[in-house]
């Protein structure tokens, strides 16, 4: 083992360090400048296009909704398909609607509805990326690195929110609308190179490729199925829907109580970006000496009070340095939940499992936006900042002690520990009920039953749709355990593409307390016979 997997813990930097993630991190730092310096050319060309202030708010309407639509089926796609084959063609839904509205604004051809559509269309796009983009970090750098690739992701985008305006803004002054959207195709054209370049291993898929509809299914259900995956979505739901009122209220701070101009607002976008890159160097530091949830405990407070400043204090100076704070307790309590996420995911569902982890960020986002701006127009600015924070710190302490984050790792690689199945002619045969048939000591009962709650889980995850363990009344030894499945093809992927280690040890467990092997019967539902 080199340098390069030991000193993962001591520089935030180390994931920079393998070529495929230093590639396609600096392609797409230069994507999210494009992104959000194409935001502003795409709502100052509405205005120019005699949009009205509706069809404005739609320009973030157009970007946001497709995604809300699509993530989820993307999700799946990034699992049955090969992930950078996926992530190819979302880029290049971008970049043809980047290259179609670059055209249509430069020879004076956009209206307001064909601007929306191809904004549409690059959500599309967007949400066609985005879990495979995050499900092929573990492919690029090391378990270890895991928390500092998620930080680093987080500082390109962070960054890139604070550069892309004010590029947009210095564009349009110089070349028009139409700049902004150039800069983005280019951007996009940097990323496909990138990922043509990549040589990604193939994905192991004894059985095939899953249809879309099982897939999506099966995501949901392993979703359902995972309390310490559910742990980490409810832990952000809870962050992100009370603390994105500052990202939707910042323009009116600025304008309002701070009463500053377009350079003054920028110099507070950038204020949080610079916050980013400092918390990048200090959450690694901080993970080892204090852990997951005191992190994100920490993070959390000192985020309440920075927001809480920038409607206390009119000093910019002041609100300038809470910024700065935000930033860096942003980036770290969405990279740590981001990291939790990850190990948690086995290759096998990891990019379905994490287009719900999208689906919250993004939805948290537009709904805090709107409820904390309905707040705001009702109560004032004061108020939408303090109540939410308030409710974050106490939220925080209250999860911290219910759905705590797990420091301890778990072993999802895949693992092969089913006893080999009958063979079947017909596949798509079922549904097939599984009964195994367990016999248990009396005095080890209860521990049995505590080992195949997790056993259960474990059924349910990997394609289960009903699991249950039943005591025999006349020989009270024995329990049967029973699980569902709704093909013999999905049961086979349970055996041959499905396991992880830690489901194997789980397994182990309970036999280790069962008298002797369990006996295991498979059942095919039995269909009438078609009268002649």
């Amino acid at each position: 083992m080199g340098c390069e997997d030991r000193c993962v813990t001591v520089s935030a930097w180390a994931p920079l360090r393998r070529s495929a993630f230093r590639a396609l991190w600096l392609a797409q730092f230069a994507s999210n400048i494009g992104t959000w310096a194409q935001t502003v050319g795409a709502q100052w060309l509405m205005g120019d296009l005699g949009g009205t202030a509706l069809q404005v708010a739609l320009v973030q309407t157009a970007t946001t909704l497709p995604v809300f639509l699509l993530v989820v089926p993307s999700g799946a796609l990034g699992d049955i398909l090969d992930r950078r084959h996926v992530l190819m063609s979302g880029q290049a839904l971008m970049l043809l609607g980047a290259a179609g509205l670059m055209l249509l604004a430069g020879t004076g051809n956009a209206s307001p509805s064909t601007l929306l559509a191809l904004i549409a269309l690059m959500g599309a796009g967007q949400a066609l990326s985005m879990p495979s983009f995050q499900a092929i970090q573990p492919e690029l750098v090391s378990r270890e690195e895991i928390p500092q690739a998620a930080l680093l992701n987080g500082v390109n985008m962070n960054v890139g929110r604070a550069i892309g305006p004010a590029l947009g803004g210095l564009l349009i002054a110089l070349a028009g609308p139409e700049a902004t959207f150039a800069f983005n195709t280019i951007s996009f054209i940097g990323v496909l190179i990138v990922l043509g370049r990549w040589r990604r291993p193939s994905d192991h898929r004894p059985l095939g490729t899953e249809h879309i509809t099982t897939a999506v299914r099966t995501g949901a259900r392993y979703v359902a199925s995972s309390p310490l995956f559910r742990r980490v979505l409810t832990r952000l739901l809870l962050f992100i829907v009370f603390g994105s009122g500052l990202w939707a209220l910042l323009p009116a701070i600025a304008r309002g109580p701070l009463q500053l101009d377009a350079s003054g607002y920028g110099v507070l976008l950038g204020s949080v970006g610079a916050g980013a890159i400092g918390g990048a160097f200090l959450v690694p530091k901080l993970l080892q000496r204090i852990g997951k949830n005191a992190l994100v405990l920490l993070a959390t407070f000192v985020y309440a009070a920075a927001t809480s400043v920038s409607v206390l204090v009119a000093d910019f100076a002041v609100v300038v340095v809470a910024m700065l704070l935000t930033g860096a307790c942003w980036i770290a309590t969405l990279s740590t939940f981001n990291a939790s996420a990850q190990v948690l995911l086995p290759a096998w569902t990891r990019a379905r499992a994490l287009s719900y982890y999208q689906l919250i960020l993004m939805g948290g986002q537009a709904l805090g936006a709107v409820l904390w701006g309905a707040i705001a127009d009702a109560y004032g600015l004061r108020e939408a900042m303090i109540v939410p924070a308030v409710a974050m710190a106490v939220l925080a302490l209250a999860a911290t002690r219910w759905w705590p984050l797990i420091d301890r790792p778990l072993d999802v690689t895949p693992a092969t520990y089913w006893d080999e199945p009958p063979q079947l002619d017909d596949n798509d045969a079922g549904p097939v009920l599984v009964t195994v048939e367990w016999p248990v000591d009396a005095e080890n009962h209860d521990a049995f039953v505590e080992a195949m709650q997790r056993v259960g889980r474990a059924r349910r995850r990997t394609g289960a749709t009903m699991w249950g363990l039943f005591r025999d009344t006349e020989q009270p030894e024995v329990f049967l355990e029973t699980f569902t499945v709704a093909t013999w093809q999905e049961h086979l992927r349970q055996h041959l593409e499905r396991g992880t280690v830690v489901d194997r040890q789980n397994q182990e467990v309970a036999r280790e307390l069962a008298k002797e092997s369990p006996r295991v019967r498979h059942l095919v539902f039995a269909q009438p016979t078609k009268p002649d």
